[in-house]
């Protein structure tokens, strides 16, 4: 196991049974659970309420513990301008559900929320997304299972279409970028060497 990064995520539902996701404005684009990376001395349960209402705007109720996924880095891959191989990262994943018809507070720029149904997730979703969303619409809790990493670079699937709005990235109130899911989730390279 190289470096560890903990992160949260969470299968949000509205009343018909929806997920929601988010498509962040950089990278390959992939849709992804909305989430983040935990701070020091942070539950993964308070992280995950702050960073799914940073990142969505959304307020939610934790159901349950659908299940801890391990995500491992590609043997011996590096991204271009890191050193070292990409951190295995633990997610803690939730189920969750809206709380309110509608959003109290605009999401951070950069991620385009949508509603998918769970038998019909875009194809440009990321490995973590595919395997809680069944998860969760099956019923499943207190899962533990090891997600396989993204394609490497020349193994890559074709990236998603653009829409025509321009791309904005995340940024946290103090100006850092990247704020929210993982890379890994995002279907990005990590920099182990940055911690939330």
């Amino acid at each position: 196991m190289s470096a560890l990064t903990w992160a949260v995520a969470a299968v949000v539902t509205d009343d018909t049974g929806q997920v929601l996701l988010c498509q962040q404005g950089r990278g390959e684009r992939r849709y992804a659970l909305p989430g983040g990376r935990l701070r020091p001395a942070e539950s993964p349960v308070r992280a995950a309420l702050r960073d799914i209402r940073a990142e969505t705007g959304w307020e939610i109720e934790l159901v349950d513990l659908v299940g801890v996924y391990h995500l491992s880095g590609p043997t011996g891959q590096t991204s271009p301008g890191r050193v070292g191989p990409l951190p295995d990262v633990l997610v803690h994943v939730f189920r969750a559900c809206a709380t309110d018809g509608h959003p109290p507070a605009d999401p951070l720029p950069g991620c385009r929320l949508s509603w998918h149904s769970p038998d019909a997730l875009p194809e440009a979703v990321t490995p973590l997304t595919r395997a809680a969303v069944a998860d969760a619409t099956a019923g499943r809790s207190g899962m533990l299972r090891d997600v396989p990493p993204l394609p490497g670079p020349t193994e890559a699937s074709p990236p998603a279409a653009r829409p025509a709005e321009q791309d904005r990235t995340a940024t946290s109130p103090d100006g850092r970028s990247g704020v929210g899911q993982p890379p890994e989730q995002r279907g990005e390279a990590a920099d182990p060497s940055r911690r939330h």
